[in-house]
């Protein structure tokens, strides 16, 4: 009897196993079970596949004895050789066809190595034994609900957050420190003093953040998705630069049998300043995840929008992008290019080529407390020399971020953070720096 609850334990923790590796939720037995460190798990996998490999040695001479097969197919399941496990579970349950035990391993493959629909049956199978303990009949037919779950598709989510702070912000304006400058199409008059809103203004504020999304599946491979997502941030003693916005998405994810994702999606967004609308603008973006081990992928996107600028029709373009992105447990690389074209040819020194490269991060560092860091750089280059200085504008940006984010509840995070960013032009007036340092919380839900 021991031997008999020995092996559906296993066959039980391995099940939950199925459950990691299917794409059910893992909050619970993320709460439960410690995750192993890197070095333990790399320590597991060197053994399994030295289990494994001396094992198959033997395979010429072996294959045919259940005891055997159930061992190297379990040793090919650790290793991730899921063909081979495959196999091997298949030659005992040709002997024995009424090793629930092998069956259940079996259907641990299959799910393993993507096929879904089979590991289903093959649970569904076990579920009937009646050797089964009703504790562990009880758990598989949990994995047999969540494998039927993910064929129809998933079903449906909606998350989202509310992030509130307040801080101080040394440019709210994002403008020079310079209090004159000289403009060379008006040289002959010497320097020219800036207005107040053209030179940099710093302040204390507070900003709002809140967003909401879903997804429903469609299909066992295709899913709906939309989002809206709104901003303000309230400058306290100078209102003229107050800001707001509302993005709204909706789009189209397909999922094929390789973990790939290619989705098309629409956005539309409204930007305010003052209170006063300044610019809306309409886009759509087609993007390509490629799944890579260990939790990574690679995200390829190429997107066009629509710029519509109120009471400055010059401004008005056209901007298409195009990147790439790495995307890890910890970390985020995007690297995006692309060109912003106004619409009017009087408007041509608006235009402009850009770069870009952003890395994010974030590092736990204590069981409730993560590090976040980020850093950006781009550049600009246009199209035509501006009508007063008489040059093609040339930019070059640099912004950090830093951070922690201190998990108060599971939901609830506290989040001091502090940015700078340094722009660089050949144009004066738009030089400058800024730095900001404010505290705030963030609920997730």
């Amino acid at each position: 009897m021991t031997g008999i609850s020995t092996t559906w334990q296993r066959a039980a923790v391995f099940g939950i196993g199925l459950l990691l590796a299917s794409g059910a939720s893992t909050a619970a037995l993320a709460q439960a079970t410690p995750a192993p460190s890197p070095a333990d798990a790399e320590a597991s996998r060197a053994r399994a596949e030295a289990d494994y490999r001396a094992l198959a040695a033997q395979t010429s001479t072996r294959a045919g004895d259940p005891a055997f097969d159930y061992a190297l197919g379990i040793a090919a399941l650790d290793s991730a050789h899921y063909g081979e496990a495959i196999i091997a579970l298949q030659r005992v349950l040709a002997v024995q066809p009424a090793n629930a035990a092998a069956r259940a391993e079996l259907a641990r493959a299959y799910a393993l190595a993507g096929d879904i629909d089979t590991a289903r049956e093959q649970f569904a199978t076990v579920v009937d034994d009646p050797s089964l303990p009703d504790p562990v009949r009880q758990r598989f037919t949990g994995f047999v609900r969540g494998l039927e779950k993910q064929i129809r598709g998933g079903g449906s989510d909606v998350s989202g957050f509310v992030d509130a702070r307040i801080g101080h912000d040394s440019n709210i304006n994002t403008a020079t420190e310079l209090n004159s400058i000289v403009i060379p199409l008006f040289s002959f008059l010497g320097p020219g003093q800036l207005g107040a809103g053209a030179v940099a203004q710093d302040d204390e504020f507070t900003d709002l953040t809140a967003g909401i999304s879903g997804v429903t599946a469609i299909g066992r491979q295709d899913r709906l998705f939309a989002s809206v997502l709104g901003n303000w941030r309230d400058n306290w003693n100078s209102s003229q630069f107050d800001q707001a916005a509302l993005t709204a998405t909706a789009g189209y994810a397909h999922s094929f049998a390789n973990q790939d994702v290619v989705s098309l999606s629409v956005q539309a967004q409204e930007f305010w300043l003052d209170d006063r609308g300044f610019r809306s603008s309409l886009g759509v973006t087609g993007q390509y995840t490629k799944a890579l081990s260990q939790g990574r992928a690679v995200t390829v996107s190429a997107g066009w929008n629509r710029l519509d600028f109120d009471g400055d029709p010059l401004r008005d373009a056209d901007r298409y992008s195009a990147g790439v992105g790495i995307v890890g447990k910890l970390f985020v690389v995007n690297i995006t290019g692309g060109k912003e074209e106004t619409r009017r040819a009087a408007g041509d020194n608006l235009s402009f080529a850009f770069g870009a490269v952003n890395l994010g991060a974030e590092v736990p560092v204590a069981k409730r407390i993560a590090m976040v860091a980020g850093a950006g750089f781009d550049l600009r280059r246009h199209d035509a020399a501006d009508p007063l200085f008489l040059v093609k504008r040339k930019d070059e940006r640099l912004d950090l971020q830093a951070g922690l984010k201190v998990a108060l509840t599971d939901r609830l995070f506290l989040q001091p953070t502090a940015t700078y960013s340094r722009n660089w032009s050949n144009i004066a007036l738009f030089d400058f720096e800024r730095w900001t340092i404010a505290v705030g919380a963030r609920f997730e839900f």
